[in-house]
């Protein structure tokens, strides 16, 4: 432990030995959270078979939003998991643990009834997968002690409600904003087939999740931390990340991957992440327009494997001895 927290070595004289191992007992105190934000999503219109970036604003309407939205939540940014400074400035809070109890995550239901996001290879619209997938991952951080998880479904268009998100967000303090989609592909991409005697899309050619952040989110640093640990559980689950937003095929819908490893991209230009005041990360749970994977996503074993992974990243990020005890 006392690497972990990046302490001296511990002299042998017995009175500095009191000393520090009362330090160590205050670097076991929780980590309080900072609170509310915006979210938004990723290629995706009007309820259409393939992604469509019509939501992404441009950088300046989306600065004028930023400042038009209601008041400015208190900035108190989450304590970093690193270093506990030993005498910190008075005007900073020591950093502690959180409590579970009290943390404060929001499960965001990507899109709404009346904008229903991308449609799967069977016809079934992308909110259907967001909230069922959503409510089980609401379901389980509850079961695990995330008391304050909040269940946000969103009504009304697409745009206007990507600001209804970040406002309800805001409102409840919370302390992380974690959007829940499911995949497609461009337009272009896609296959004809039929199913049950009606016209439909597919496109096998591409499956797996994909983790998402703003590198202009009020918090980036903290948005990146807890999106490498929701990725870092979906790999540990067996999980592939979808590598095609890095291909030129993909056209303007390349992104940057912030880590080859585990599926981290960055996508500026997304409303609720970039104007997020809080950290925020949007997880793309699968390719629905896929027709194997979109059975994966519809079976139970698969949404308790990623409501699963998704509470374990929130256990760590929370409390990162977790990752080396286990559940406390």
């Amino acid at each position: 432990m006392g690497k972990k927290f990046g302490w001296a070595s511990l002299s042998l004289w017995p009175r500095r030995c009191t000393i520090i191992a009362a330090i160590a007992a205050l670097a076991l105190l929780p980590i309080e959270g900072s609170n509310a934000g915006r979210l938004q999503e990723i290629f995706k219109g009007a309820p259409k078979h393939g992604k469509s970036p019509k939501h992404v604003a441009s950088r300046k309407p989306a600065k004028s939003a930023k400042h038009a939205t209601s008041p400015k939540p208190h900035a108190v940014k989450l304590a970093a998991l690193g270093p506990v400074a030993l005498n910190p400035p008075a005007s900073k809070p020591a950093a502690t643990m959180c409590d579970p109890s009290k943390f404060r995550i929001v499960v965001d239901v990507g899109h709404t009834a009346e904008s229903e996001g991308a449609t799967s290879a069977r016809n079934v619209a992308e909110f259907v997968f967001n909230l069922r997938l959503a409510r089980r991952i609401e379901e389980k951080l509850k079961a695990e002690g995330f008391a304050e998880t909040r269940l946000l479904v969103t009504a009304g268009k697409a745009r206007p409600s990507l600001f209804r998100r970040v406002a309800a967000a805001s409102d409840l303090h919370a302390n992380l904003f974690l959007s829940i989609h499911h995949d497609s592909v461009p337009d272009k991409l896609l296959e004809n087939w039929e199913f049950e005697g009606k016209k439909s899309h597919f496109s096998d050619r591409f499956s797996g999740y994909s983790v998402w952040v703003s590198r202009e989110n009020a918090d980036f640093k903290t948005s990146l931390l807890f999106a490498e640990l929701v990725a870092k559980e979906m790999k540990a689950q067996g999980l592939e990340y979808a590598h095609q937003y890095t291909q030129p095929i993909m056209g303007h819908y390349q992104h940057p991957l912030l880590n080859k490893e585990t599926g981290v991209y960055s996508y500026d230009q997304l409303v609720v992440l970039r104007t997020n005041r809080i950290p925020a990360v949007l997880l793309e749970a699968g390719s629905i327009i896929n027709r194997d994977e979109e059975l994966k996503m519809i079976s139970p074993e698969r949404q308790d494997i990623i409501a699963g992974g998704v509470t374990a990243a929130v256990k760590e990020f929370c409390d990162s001895r977790w990752a080396i005890l286990g559940p406390l």
